[in-house]
This record gives C-alpha cells, sequence and structure tokens, in this order.
C-alpha cells in the first residue's frame, strides 16, 4: 500500500466521506468545533497568512436571516442542521503576519501593502483553509455539507463587514435519513495526471 494512513481513516476522510442533505439533531459542540479548528489550523497557506476566519450561526434568530439569503434548494437543511458555520476571507490577514511569520518582518508591507493583491491571497489560501475546515468536520466524525448556492452580497451584508468576504456556508451534524445523493463519478488518474 502507498498511503501511509490507515484504510479505516481513509474511508472515514474521503471514500466513505459525502456531503450530507439532512441531519440528526444530535448538536455540535463547541468543544467539537475547537478540535476541528485546532486540528486544521496546521493546513499549509502561503507565507502562513491563515485569512480564514468561520462564524458559527447557532441563535435561531441567526438561522433564520441566514437562511433567507440561502438558494431555494439549499434552506431547508440549513435551517434544520444542528450546526452552520460561514467561511469567510479576512482581507487585513496581513495584520497578523507578524505574528504568523516573526521570522520575515518586512512580509506584511513587502508582498500585502495592496488591497487587491490582499484579496487574491485571501481568496487562493482561505479556500485551501476552507478544504482542510471540512476534512476536520469528517475526522470529527461529523458530516459537512458546503454550499455556495447563497447570495454572498447579502450574506456579506448580513454576518460580516467589508473586510471579510463570504466563501461559502458548511452545515454540520451527524447524517440524517437518506442524507446522501448518490455518489457522482470522479475522474480517473489517467484523466487528470500528465507527466512531463
Amino acid at each position: 500500500m502507498s498511503l501511509v494512513l490507515d484504510a479505516a481513516a481513509q474511508d472515514l476522510l474521503f471514500r466513505e466521506a459525502r456531503t450530507a442533505n439532512t441531519f440528526s439533531d444530535e448538536p455540535v459542540t463547541d468543544e467539537q468545533v475547537q478540535a476541528i479548528y485546532d486540528l486544521v489550523k496546521y493546513g499549509p497557506t502561503a507565507f502562513n497568512q491563515s485569512p480564514l476566519r468561520v462564524t458559527l450561526v447557532r441563535s435561531p434568530e441567526a438561522r433564520e436571516r441566514l437562511v433567507q439569503h440561502m438558494a431555494e434548494g439549499n434552506r431547508p437543511k440549513t435551517a434544520t442542521a444542528p450546526l452552520v458555520a460561514i467561511l469567510s476571507t479576512d482581507n487585513e490577514f496581513h495584520e497578523e503576519l507578524p505574528q504568523l511569520l516573526p521570522h520575515a518582518p518586512g512580509i506584511k508591507d513587502a508582498y500585502f501593502a495592496q488591497r487587491p493583491v490582499r484579496e487574491q491571497a485571501a481568496a487562493l489560501n482561505g479556500s485551501l483553509q476552507a478544504a482542510y475546515f471540512i476534512i476536520g468536520v469528517r475526522a470529527a466524525g461529523l458530516a459537512a455539507g458546503p454550499m455556495t448556492g447563497v447570495d454572498f452580497a447579502g450574506l456579506q451584508k448580513e454576518f460580516l463587514d467589508d473586510d471579510h468576504t463570504p466563501l461559502m456556508v458548511v452545515n454540520i451534524g451527524r447524517p440524517g435519513e437518506d442524507a446522501w445523493f448518490p455518489r457522482s463519478p470522479r475522474l480517473s488518474y489517467d484523466e487528470v495526471v500528465t507527466t512531463v
């Protein structure tokens, strides 16, 4: 076998993991979310910039405000998931670089003085971190339902500020009945990998 990770962990994180569309009513605790974050924060980003920000939507009032910005097909599952997270990027992430990259104190101003450069870097690296977050949810034995079917402008106005750009909404919990759609096909190795 070419992989070090055992088969059960491979199944948990990838082969058997699915995007859940229904959830049980078992709550997702703050301790679970902290454990997820404390694992996935180690995923690499360029210059260790770590631009991902997570907004947990727990209160019924906030959930109602969120659901109104979801695409029609995403509303029922978002309304009933035990926990919903709004993943966004902090376009002012460079302010944290002196702490996150102490051995290179000039990086903040040398590379990230301009807002458009920061926005581009945050979009790429925040998306990487969002993927790590989904894998972390799976590592906690939970299911994730990541969605981009959302009114992003409305979401930003309702929950964020001008310095934060929403990436996706993720429903989190234990899968419920009929949680899965049939698995869609994947491309084969030969369709994806080229050697030069």
